[in-house]
Parts: structure tokens; C-alpha cells; sequence
């Protein structure tokens, strides 16, 4: 049996493994390792940081490498913004800061009383989320560790250069950093010039070169012991870049959902939409898989109920997630909604407590079971889902006939079932694994295991994974009356 495409697929709270074999036109996975993944709090003189463990994460990844034997091509995918900086030994500068730590609050203000927020849209077409890596850079200016550093990588680019020893930037997670130009898909003069003449961060000497997914990277040495020798391939290292390419539709007109710890909300264009008007609405562009712009919405996503169980467990209180899914699905519809994108609900915490909090101040009676905050949270996302497919079809021009959801939210019925109610339109749920998929057929298609463009790579998604359709039932007038609730 010849050797598999493997895909490291990194999650915010957890990595894995996966294989994948091409036989007669269908793609077949199977998941060789997972670990854990989380943030990690750290005291230091600043006060308390919160870091990824990210060696933690790579013993994981050699791990699972080995576990997988021989491989015809491996790629990394992650979550966006992070980074890791390396010393002039090419030593890593202290473990990655996690992006939901505090030290970036306030810090976008900062910069926009220096250059206005319009001017940075215009060339970065990017949505303002406090964590975006221009400033996270603003916010280490001055750290020993920034001052001491020679090499910025993101994070699967990290993990990249320690399998092969090669450093580059990979397109689709470097647009979400707010320092590429959205129109020439390369390092933004502007945006460095920023950094360094404002605050003294020279990025232009810290960034490597942008790649393009698809690009054969280098080969992976010894540590990765059978996999030694096989082709690094730059997939779309943004997993949201991944799961959108693996979206199993058959023609453009489709918005997407890629469900998980976040929710990426939004359509496939040809060229970025840098509006006044998509700027004011927190839309942004981020670059996606053979040449196309992923215009979307970021939504806080299922890290309100990811966040409730830790807290319940934390109190000794077990949850089983599929029994209470079952009893969320018996609670009154929109009894209770929150705005998920709420400051509050961004850093770990008692999410339970803040959800009463929210409702309490919105007039609304709080949850009190653990169904009701479940019933809650999807509800919300589901409102937020309606809001951001209606936005994003209106700005980009782009017709939606019908909402693809892939990762893992693909998997909760109660969830589809009310994003295709909020939305009044067909929701396609599947595959789960879709950025593990779309990092894999980006793969095969790069070492010449499987031909074809973007279509051709869902075709086979399409071909390989079922799918499951939930069509809007009744009116939407239930839900408008829930948004002009929060409004």
C-alpha cells in the first residue's frame, strides 16, 4: 500500500493527526493521533500571560508522525494571528503568547489615533479583532523578547521550520496578521513602515517570505523519524483556509459556516470588498486557497458552551454533551438570546454567570439549567449566523442559495437545524473534518497525487463524505423579533 498524505491539524483545544489515501477518486481519513491543546497562565513582571504550550504540542505532532509511518507529504494547518520568535541560534524566544491574553486590550485605539482605521482597511481588508498580529507587536514593543528576536513565524510555520528547517510565510495565515496588502497578497510596505517608525518592531526583518498553498516547502528530517524525508507542503496553514476549500459545493453561489471554537461566517469572492461600509460592519478579507478571498465575518462561536462545560466539570459536575443536547433541544425557542460577540464572552471564564449577566441587563430571565444555557448559546449563534450570511451576501454582491457548514458544528443537529430556521435557507452540514480534508487534498494535489483546480478538489469532498440537509420550516419572523431584542 503506498504511503499516505498526513495532515497535522492544530486546534484551540486540541491537535491531531490525520491520514488520508486516494483510491478511485475518493479521499479516505483516518485519525492517528490527538492531544490536548489550551491556554496556559504564566506569571510573569508584566503580570499573568497566557501562553500555548507549543513544544507540548510538537512532541504531539512527532508523535503522531511516527505513529503514521511513512508519509508522501505532510502539512500544517492552525488557528491564525500567533506567532513564535526565534533568537539569532535560531533558538524559540519563550512559548507563543495565546491571543485571548490581555496584553493587546486597548491596543487598536492606540493605533487608530496614529492612522486611521479606514487607511488600514483600505490596504489589509481586515475585520478589527484585538488579537490581529499588527497588535500583537504594537503591544510587545519594547518586551526583551521581542528586542531579542530575529525570525517571526506563525504558528504552523513554526512547526514547519522545526520539521524541516526551512522558514516561510504562508499565504493564508499571513492575511490574517493585518500586515499583508489584500490587493498584491504580499507584505504591506505601509503596514511595516507602521511598526517600525510608530513603534520601533522591525517586522520587515522579522517576516520571512510569502508562499503561496501548494508549495512544496522543503523535507522533513530525522525527529520525524518514517516520515523523514517526506515533502513539507504549505497547505492553507489557516484551518479556516482548509475547511473552506474542502466546502463539498457544486457552484459559487453558497455561503459557508465553518463551526467550531469560532464560527467563520462568509462567502468565496475572486477579489477583496475593502468598503467604508464593510469596515464599519467588522467584515474582513482573508486569503484563501488558489487565488480567492474568504470575505466573512468572524462570530464567536461554540467557545460559550466549550467554555460552560470546563466550569461545570471544574465544579464537579459532570456534563454528558449528547444528553444534554437532547434536553436543549426541549427548551423554548429564543427564550433567552445574547450578542455572542459581547467583549465579555471573549476571555475564559464562568461563561454561565456571564450569560445571566447579559440577560439580566437585556431584560430577559437568565438561564438557570445547564439545557437553558446550551439552548441559549445555539440560539445566539444561530441569530448571529442569520445576521452575517444576510450581511455578507449584501456587501460582496454575491447571491447565497444555500449555507455550507463544515467542522465541527457540522455535527450538531439542533444547531443546523436552527441556522437553516434563522436563515431561511437550505443548510448543507459536512464534512466535520474539514480542514484536515482540505489540508489533505491540498497536499495530494501538490506532489502530483491528484489533479484538478478548486471544483476538482470539492468534487472529491462531494464524492467521498456524506452530507445532511436541514430545510427552513415555518417563517423567520420569530427571529427577527429576537434581533430587534438585542438591537
Amino acid at each position: 500500500m503506498s504511503a499516505p498524505h498526513v495532515a497535522v491539524d492544530l486546534g484551540a483545544s486540541s491537535g491531531r493527526v490525520v491520514t488520508g489515501r486516494l483510491e478511485d477518486g475518493q479521499l479516505y481519513t483516518e485519525e492517528i493521533a490527538r492531544f490536548p491543546n489550551g491556554p496556559v497562565p504564566v506569571p510573569t513582571a508584566r503580570g499573568e500571560r497566557l501562553h500555548w504550550d507549543v513544544l507540548s504540542l510538537y512532541s504531539g505532532i512527532l508523535a503522531g508522525l511516527r505513529a503514521a509511518g511513512g508519509a508522501a507529504s505532510v502539512g500544517v494547518d492552525s488557528w491564525a494571528v500567533d506567532y513564535g520568535l526565534l533568537d539569532a541560534d535560531g533558538e524559540l524566544v519563550g512559548n507563543p503568547v495565546h491571543y485571548r491574553d490581555a496584553r493587546t486590550d486597548g491596543v487598536a485605539e492606540r493605533v487608530f489615533e496614529h492612522v486611521p482605521a479606514e487607511e488600514l482597511y483600505a490596504v489589509n481588508g481586515l475585520q478589527v479583532q484585538p488579537f490581529n498580529t499588527l497588535f500583537q507587536l504594537v503591544a510587545a514593543a519594547g518586551s526583551s523578547h521581542l528586542d531579542s528576536a530575529r525570525d517571526l513565524l506563525l504558528l504552523p510555520d513554526l512547526i514547519g521550520h522545526w520539521l524541516t528547517g526551512e522558514r516561510v510565510a504562508e499565504l493564508t495565515n499571513a492575511s490574517t496578521t493585518g500586515l499583508v496588502d489584500a490587493g498584491t497578497r504580499d507584505w504591506s510596505r505601509r503596514c511595516l513602515d507602521l511598526l517600525r517608525e510608530r513603534y520601533g518592531v522591525p517586522a520587515g526583518d522579522l517576516l520571512p517570505g510569502i508562499v503561496a498553498p501548494g508549495t512544496v516547502v522543503g523535507s522533513l528530517g530525522p525527529a520525524a523519524g518514517p516520515a523523514s524525508g517526506a515533502p513539507l507542503v504549505a497547505v492553507g496553514s489557516h484551518d479556516t483556509a482548509s475547511a473552506v476549500a474542502a466546502v463539498p459545493a457544486s457552484t459559487p453561489s453558497f455561503a459557508y459556516i465553518s463551526s467550531g471554537t469560532w464560527s467563520l461566517v462568509g462567502v468565496e469572492l475572486d477579489a477583496p470588498v475593502r468598503t467604508e461600509e464593510g469596515r464599519e460592519e467588522n467584515f474582513t478579507n482573508e486569503l484563501g486557497v488558489d487565488g480567492t478571498v474568504r470575505y466573512l465575518r468572524n462570530v464567536t462561536g461554540l467557545w460559550l458552551l466549550q467554555e460552560s462545560l470546563r466550569v461545570w466539570r471544574e465544579r464537579g459536575r459532570e456534563v454528558d454533551l449528547d444528553d444534554l443536547l437532547e434536553r436543549a433541544a426541549h427548551v423554548p425557542a429564543l427564550a433567552c438570546v445574547v450578542d455572542v460577540d459581547d467583549p465579555r464572552f471573549r476571555p475564559p471564564g464562568d461563561m454561565p454567570a456571564r450569560i445571566a449577566e447579559f440577560a439580566a441587563e437585556t431584560g430577559q430571565r437568565p438561564p438557570e439549567t445547564g439545557a437553558e444555557v446550551a439552548r441559549c448559546v445555539f440560539d445566539s449563534l444561530a441569530l448571529a449566523y442569520r445576521s452575517a450570511v444576510s450581511r455578507v451576501a449584501e456587501l460582496s454582491g454575491a447571491g447565497v442559495d444555500v449555507v455550507h457548514v463544515v467542522g465541527g458544528g457540522a455535527r450538531n443537529t439542533l444547531l443546523c437545524r436552527l441556522t437553516a430556521e434563522a436563515t431561511g435557507l437550505p443548510v448543507v452540514a459536512g464534512p466535520a473534518e474539514a480542514t484536515a480534508v482540505g489540508n489533505l487534498l491540498v497536499q495530494a494535489r501538490a506532489v502530483g497525487g491528484l489533479r484538478g483546480d478548486l471544483w476538482g478538489l470539492r468534487r472529491v469532498v462531494a464524492d467521498s463524505f456524506e452530507v445532511r440537509t436541514y430545510r427552513p420550516e415555518g417563517g423567520t419572523a420569530e427571529w427577527e423579533a429576537a434581533a430587534r431584542r438585542l438591537a
